[in-house]
């Protein structure tokens, strides 16, 4: 089966039940209402992620019966999606207190590595690392952070979704290019639904993604930084370039929260991303700003990684070096101006 003829389907069949699900919230009230800690001044029907979710899930066990995915990960990438992104549609419409929230994302998070192997190994410095029993403990942690750190980056237009399109397409294009363009089927038929649904949501947002979908795409990605490892070692720093804008620009606003001693569960408006939007009064020149720097800065480092041999960790340091430096220039973790 080619993959090709099913990517603008599943692009299709997002679209239209991201419509059938905005119809559905405004008609049942289901809505995101602005107040002080929102990136937005309208009141806008959420939920809208549960789109890409259904349309990717319904697609994995059609990848693995056509052998276009290994039936161990479909079912890593097909349990452990779907109950995160359950919890978060849960969370959307009745609220799970935060500890109860934690302890069901590092049940998906066990999920992914226990169907998928653990966490892989790779190179550092071009020792190749094995962590063995420790690796599903750190792999756990890390599954649960990107989980986290994409919900904490889904604050304004477009942003997580063209985050999401430029990471999958940059992973396909690595695999094409190394010549396992198997590998780049699940990247793209991710892609392919995410696509559909920002036609709803960028350059104005009639629908939020909401924390199903939002967390959805966190666990998702990064078990596909898993599973490039499984391919190849040096493939996992290529992932970790290709989502460096939002590893860095949630980790630095974290840490400065954390040490001015903030309660980092509450909700805030003090990610780079969240301030560059208000000092520009407007959403999209930033979501484009992040795009622009995933393709002309982080997608080149990544492909030096994967294609041409570089190292893994240099190479990660050199591309979220000035990441680091702009999210401190604009206020990243920063105490917000009170009204």
């Amino acid at each position: 089966m080619s993959i090709w003829w099913c990517l603008p389907f599943v692009a299709g069949l997002t679209f239209m039940l991201t419509g059938a699900l905005r119809r559905y919230s405004l008609a049942r009230q289901i809505m995101d209402i602005p107040n002080a800690r929102s990136s937005h001044v309208t009141p806008t029907p959420r939920g809208g992620g549960v789109a890409i979710v259904l349309t990717f899930l319904a697609a994995l066990p059609a990848l693995a019966a056509t052998d276009w995915l290994s039936w161990p990960w479909m079912w890593s990438l097909l349990g452990g999606g779907a109950w995160v992104a359950a919890l978060g549609f849960w969370d959307d419409h009745r609220h799970i207190a935060p500890a109860w929230r934690l302890c069901g994302h590092f049940l998906g998070a066990v999920w992914v590595l226990v169907w998928s192997g653990g966490l892989p190994s790779f190179d550092v410095f071009g020792t190749n690392v094995s962590l063995s029993w420790f690796g599903y403990v750190l792999g756990a942690l890390y599954l649960v952070w990107m989980l986290n750190l994409y919900n904490f980056m889904d604050g304004i237009d477009g942003l997580a979704s063209i985050e999401a399109l430029c990471v999958c397409l940059g992973g396909a294009l690595l695999y094409a290019l190394l010549g396992v363009w198997k590998c780049g089927a699940v990247p793209l038929v991710l892609a392919s639904s995410v696509a559909g649904f920002l036609c709803w949501n960028f350059p104005r947002a009639r629908i939020f993604m909401g924390d199903a979908g939002s967390g959805f795409l966190g666990i998702l990605l990064g078990a596909l930084s898993l599973q490039a490892a499984s391919i190849e070692p040096q493939l996992f720093w290529c992932w970790l370039i290709l989502l460096g804008v939002f590893i860095v620009d949630a980790t630095v606003t974290l840490l400065r929260r954390l040490l001015r001693g903030e309660r980092v569960l509450e909700a805030h408006r003090s990610h780079a991303y969240q301030f560059a939007a208000r000092s520009l009064g407007r959403h999209v020149p930033v979501t484009l700003l992040v795009a622009g720097i995933n393709l002309i800065w982080l997608l080149p480092i990544a492909l030096w990684v994967g294609v041409w041999g570089g190292d893994g960790l240099a190479g990660l340091l050199v591309a979220y070096a000035p990441l680091i430096l702009l999210a401190v220039r604009l206020n990243a973790g920063g105490a917000e101006a009170v009204a």
